[in-house]
């Protein structure tokens, strides 16, 4: 199988040979970039980024976008924290805030679907609704997080890695395996390539889109809690510009903006360059203004690449087509 033939049948190959090019050039930039010590930091955040990543990517795929997936971040661990400051035990609290992260995602479901606005309107008007929401609940102040709960489930450290990073593995997993061989995931992939064609084989194109809005929401709301599990603490404004970052993961691992493709694997390698980047920034001392402009221009140079490989193939086709 040719470079280029996986380059047009797998939406990530472009941003894994990215991330190997550039932990290359990186580990030759700085020597503390390869260290034990220094994957223990990177690591640690991955796990957050990467879920919220995969749920924008699975809403992409379908065709529809999330601005308020930031704003989730905070909205779900505010209320599980608070939750268990009533009294409420661990796991029941967290259900209330992953029940309070689908309830946003139906919102927006509902507002995109039914009254036929643009999912980037309605999420970007969730964004501040949420965000409000999160710091009235909260009476401005961040309430205090219990400290002696046993979060190694969760958080724990085993060597390297956090336990974190097995439910990142886990719910990717599950993820890849549901969008690649049930029939639901092939549902998804039709709704964001082409709605009419869809509606005309039969599918319910509104059920899917709002199975993917509910499940993008769920997983924010999930990493959110991560976060806090993490730093022992919450704020209102936790996960600001999140959404930004997440639709960045999502594009720069294959993703399209059209919808229709995209993969999980993508998601997370998206996750990891955007680390990768922002951990040479530090290394290096370089201006930390540089993360943008770099974030900025590996987002156009995958989708680059991406639109070059997609367009030979078409071109295969087509000429294919034309042989016979």
């Amino acid at each position: 199988m040719s470079l280029r033939h996986i380059l047009q049948s797998k939406p990530e190959a472009s941003a894994f040979l990215m991330l190997m090019f550039l932990t290359l050039v990186f580990s030759l930039l700085s020597p503390a970039f390869m260290t034990y010590g220094n994957f223990q930091v990177v690591l640690q955040p991955i796990p957050e980024i990467a879920l919220v990543a995969m749920g924008v990517t699975i809403l992409m795929i379908s065709g529809e976008f999330d601005l308020s997936v930031g704003s989730v971040f905070a909205l779900a661990p505010m209320v599980m924290v608070l939750a268990m400051a009533a009294g409420i035990p661990l796991p029941i609290s967290m259900l209330a805030g992953l029940i309070a992260a689908a309830v946003v995602g139906l919102v927006n479901a509902a507002i995109t679907i039914r009254l036929g606005l643009p999912s980037f309107i309605a999420t970007l008007g969730m964004l501040f609704m949420a965000r409000s929401l999160t710091i009235v609940i909260s009476g401005g102040f961040p309430p205090p997080f219990p400290r002696d709960l046993d979060l190694w489930w969760i958080v724990g450290k085993v060597d390297l890695l956090r336990v974190s990073i097995f439910w990142l593995l886990g719910v990717g997993l599950l993820l890849g395996i549901w969008l690649r061989k049930f029939d639901f995931g092939s549902w998804i992939f039709a709704t964001g390539g082409n709605r009419e064609a869809a509606r005309d084989m039969g599918i319910n194109t509104n059920l899917v889109k709002t199975t993917a809005f509910v499940l993008c929401s769920v997983l924010a709301g999930f990493a959110g809690m991560i976060q806090v599990f993490r730093i022992k603490a919450i704020v209102p404004s936790m996960g600001t510009g999140l959404e930004l970052t997440a639709i960045a993961a999502a594009v720069i691992g294959g993703a399209a903006l059209t919808g229709g493709i995209g993969s999980v694997v993508g998601a997370v390698i998206g996750a990891l360059l955007i680390a990768f980047i922002e951990n040479i920034i530090i290394l290096t001392r370089i201006d930390a203004n540089w993360f943008r402009f770099a974030v900025g221009a590996m987002i156009v140079i995958a989708v680059t690449i991406n639109k070059i490989t997609r367009d030979a193939a078409g071109r295969g086709k087509h000429k294919d087509g034309n042989d016979e």
